[in-house]
């Protein structure tokens, strides 16, 4: 199912319960949990700290730094009290703060342990999210996650292949929770669990595109993690697209009917649902046909899109309505991917060294995910405010200037 036309970014804010923000005592230091982190360099001959190095690489980032070089040159021209408040190296004789520069920081992305990095930042940003109640979460509002992944265009060269990476997305915050690497040798199927295992996923929808619509998936998410799903089917699941594409969906009414206008072209959705019994799949309850339509504001014609959907949700756990809200929520990390390729310049990016490219992702999506947290709508003018005035860039990181 295609990305739907309005941007997610400005729903974020809609969606943030001002009645439960963090305390201060919650917002917790990155540098927290980034000062946990195995350091990859030898003891000898190491000048700066690992904290320092990864907090102005996240700092800079957030300030919209492209490249290793452009992380480079805002170090060099970060303020003294910001860099302080980094834990860069000072100097013992002169007492001038002495910044990474960026052989520095090509070297530490380049060996670092980038599981744990993705590990610690996940963590800082789950962490972020306001608290849940400690009751049993009522169906109606379940948290949902999104799994899918990204190859980044510019990292391969000859020998060695581009990288690809699966990630896990909160629907609401836009917060990557976790990624792992999907090595040359394998696909994004066989890293499923390993990436989700980790999270606690119970009373979670978790959605995916149809390559993440395996039996063995469904299975484990319900009996293992106890947690529900949304999945799309298409044609590698033949029988299951099969049964669900036979089903008298001309006598099921339209349950969930949305109009959007913008980017360019008009299109509507028509969501219809039917509780279904003795489909080729595990758990499974309820089948959903989505009908899609789009017209360019230009033409007169309406080319439509049907996809088919499965979730083992029953009719009194998921409206319609909220069902509809899961699918378009799911492409909300397409949205993440598009950021990163449009305003990050990611596909452009020539930094194929070592686990520098997925480290370099992982602080995209970490900038990402702390300006939709803070109800930015505009990631790219939010980035360009910050590359104004460095100081502003701390408090989002729960860092206290000295």
């Amino acid at each position: 199912m295609p990305a739907p036309t309005s941007s997610p970014i400005a729903a974020i804010a809609g969606h943030r319960d001002p009645s439960r923000s963090l305390e201060p005592d919650q917002c917790r230091s990155l540098l927290d949990y980034l000062a946990g982190m195995p350091d990859p360099r030898q003891r000898r001959g190491r000048r700066h700290p690992l904290v320092g190095v990864l907090g102005v690489a996240v700092c800079a980032v957030l300030a919209g730094a492209r490249s290793l070089a452009a992380i480079g040159e805002w170090a060099s021209d970060a303020p003294c009290q910001v860099l302080a408040a980094l834990g860069v190296r000072c100097d013992r004789w002169t007492g001038a703060w002495r910044p990474p520069g960026e052989a520095t920081v090509r070297r530490v992305l380049a060996r670092i342990d980038a599981d744990a990095l993705d590990a610690a930042l996940g963590r800082w940003l789950a962490d972020q999210q306001p608290p849940v109640p400690t009751t049993r979460t009522p169906p109606a509002t379940r948290p949902a996650v999104a799994v899918d992944g990204k190859t980044l265009r510019g990292s391969g060269h000859h020998p060695n292949p581009q990288v690809h990476l699966l990630a896990v997305m909160g629907h609401t915050s836009r917060a990557v929770l976790g990624q792992t690497d999907v090595d040359a040798t394998t696909n994004e199927i066989a890293r499923f669990r390993p990436l989700l295992d980790g999270l606690d996923l119970t009373d979670t929808v978790v959605t995916a595109d149809a390559l993440h619509t395996q039996r063995e998936h469904a299975d484990w998410l319900v009996t293992v993690k106890h947690a529900a799903y949304l999945l799309i089917v298409k044609g590698n699941q033949p029988t299951l697209h099969q049964q669900l594409k036979v089903l008298p969906w001309r006598e099921v009414p339209v349950a969930d009917h949305t109009r959007d206008r913008g980017h360019g072209r008009a299109e509507t959705r028509c969501l219809q649902v039917t509780t279904v019994a003795g489909l080729d799949f595990p758990h499974a309850a309820q089948a959903l046909r989505i009908t899609r339509r789009v017209r360019p504001l230009g033409s007169r014609r309406w080319p439509t899109v049907t996809v088919y959907a499965v979730t083992n949700l029953t009719a009194a756990q998921a409206s319609p309505a909220r069902l509809a809200d899961w699918i378009r929520g799911h492409w909300g990390i397409e949205a993440l991917h598009h950021i990163r390729d449009t305003t990050f310049a990611e596909d452009a990016s020539q930094v194929r060294t070592g686990n520098a490219p997925r480290a370099m992702a992982s602080l995209r999506n970490l900038a990402i995910g702390i300006l939709c947290l803070h109800g930015h709508r505009n990631i790219a003018a939010a980035l360009r405010r910050n590359a104004r005035d460095a100081t502003p860039v701390l408090p989002l990181l729960g860092i206290t200037s000295p």
